[in-house]
């Protein structure tokens, strides 16, 4: 997906010190923008990595899931008239069906025939063509939609950076759904039993965690923030059945941020959407797709295990 596209700025570049105060419009509206599109790269970011780090699964299927969900607002809201207040929850819904599902009769079973870690991951794959390939054949995803905005898109200026209430609107419910996860990570019984399952599955079970239904949640709330991720950014895009590729951008803020770390994760996403809007400013737009790649080669460089992951440990074979 290609970056927010900030508001075209005059040309000041008169002197040096017009080139400076360009300079420092232009660092504000990036970081601005950065911090808006980097929200929605955070979601998509903590839903892979939850499910990482408690499954040791990368979900390859996660932006046809965002995706999915999108279209399935858009059925609802524009094809079938329905009101908002049902629209969202429903979707929502949906998309935690959805995922719970698929691990329980999908991955489960897969697992059971199939020691190897290797066989879920292909599952994911699978769901993402089976995902793809539904939304293209009901007809929905063969012409660009778009989901109409239900926040006014005025402009307003932060300092010199230029906004709409529509990007007020994702930051601050993105943040407000971070939150919420965090919190119910850390101080609710099925936060604690999730936490438990990722550290040692094992001894989570012999404590009495249901570990089928914990994965499930697990799989379920992924759904869910993925689904938010779409409600959140589908008025700024056009809808396609390939706008999954988004989560090529929220791969790369996890392994930013550190495969293992849900702030991580968060922190990576906040990293890739500056550094994108930053590169388009001052660089060039064509060079925006270079510069996840970019990130994540100087990350792994100087920090392989991401920025928040832990001790880097090597496993001999």
């Amino acid at each position: 997906m290609a970056a927010f596209a900030p508001p075209p700025f005059p040309d000041l570049s008169i002197g040096p010190d017009m080139d400076l105060q360009l300079a420092l419009i232009f660092l504000q509206q990036g970081i601005a923008s950065g911090l808006v599109s980097g929200s929605v790269y955070a979601l998509l970011a903590l839903a892979i990595v939850v499910i990482f780090k408690t499954s040791d699964v990368p979900n390859f299927a996660q932006g046809e899931v965002f995706m999915a969900a999108g279209y399935v607002a858009l059925y609802l809201f524009v094809f079938q008239k329905m009101p908002i207040w049902v629209v969202l929850p429903a979707t929502l819904v949906v998309a935690f069906l959805a995922m719970a599902l698929f691990r329980r009769f999908v991955l489960d079973q897969v697992a059971k025939s199939a020691k190897d870690l290797v066989y879920l991951v292909i599952a994911t794959l699978g769901l993402s063509y089976v995902l793809k390939g539904f939304v293209r054949r009901t007809g929905f995803g063969d012409t660009p939609r778009s989901f109409p905005a239900l926040v006014p898109t005025d402009s307003i200026m932060i300092g010199q950076a230029s906004v709409t209430m529509l990007d007020l609107a994702i930051f601050g419910t993105a943040v407000t759904v971070m939150a919420a996860f965090f919190w119910m990570f850390n101080y609710t019984k099925t936060g604690r039993a999730m936490r438990a399952v990722g550290m040692n599955p094992k001894a989570a079970q012999l404590v009495g965690v249901d570990l089928r239904r914990c994965h499930m949640l697990i799989w379920g709330l992924s759904g869910v923030i993925s689904a938010i991720a779409a409600l959140l950014i589908s008025p700024k895009i056009l809808m396609t059945a390939d706008m999954g590729s988004i989560v090529m951008l929220a791969f790369a803020a996890a392994i930013v941020g550190g495969f293992s770390s849900l702030p991580g994760a968060v922190v990576g996403g906040f990293v890739i959407g500056i550094v994108e809007n930053m590169v388009g400013l001052f660089i060039s737009s064509r060079a925006i797709v270079l510069a996840p790649f970019l990130a994540i080669l100087i990350v792994l460089v100087l920090r392989p295990q991401g920025l928040f992951g832990g001790k880097l440990t090597i496993k001999k074979v």
